[in-house]
């Protein structure tokens, strides 16, 4: 007995338990090419899916994603730890050249506290009062 074509049903996946599989795998998979249907496979009397058929170009897409997803993971790693070492490393840069910059300050102030000493140069003494959390001696 000739067994009925298979129409297709727009959007949503076909069903079709294993039974009726075997007899129509030839059918099934040439609508999945020429149609780009999904056909998903039961066990009989089960509803739940074991197995799809599907169109060649979406099952290569999902793999491609996948390794997609495997590569962009690999990659997004890579550049974290290249930006965390590159942020370390300008904290301690930063943290060396304020040292610098403190030490250089400090020499400054001793300098001026010995060619202008305090109170005898309103300007000099305003610049001390407005910079004392600064000048650490």
């Amino acid at each position: 007995m000739a067994a009925p074509a298979l129409s297709h049903h727009s959007g949503q996946p076909r069903s079709v338990p294993l039974r009726e599989l075997r007899t129509r795998l030839t059918q099934l998979i040439a609508m999945a090419e020429l149609t780009d249907t999904v056909t998903l496979v039961t066990r009989d009397g089960d509803t739940r899916p074991v197995a799809a058929i599907v169109p060649a170009p979406a099952a290569r897409s999902a793999a491609q994603a996948r390794a997609d997803g495997d590569r962009l993971a690999t990659v997004t790693a890579g550049w974290a730890r290249r930006l965390e070492e590159s942020h370390r490393q300008g904290a301690l840069r930063h943290a060396a050249e304020l040292r610098a910059v403190t030490d250089a300050l400090a020499e400054v102030w001793a300098e001026l506290d010995r060619h202008v000493p305090p109170g005898t140069d309103p300007a000099v003494d305003r610049l001390r009062a407005a910079h004392t959390d600064l000048r650490r001696d």
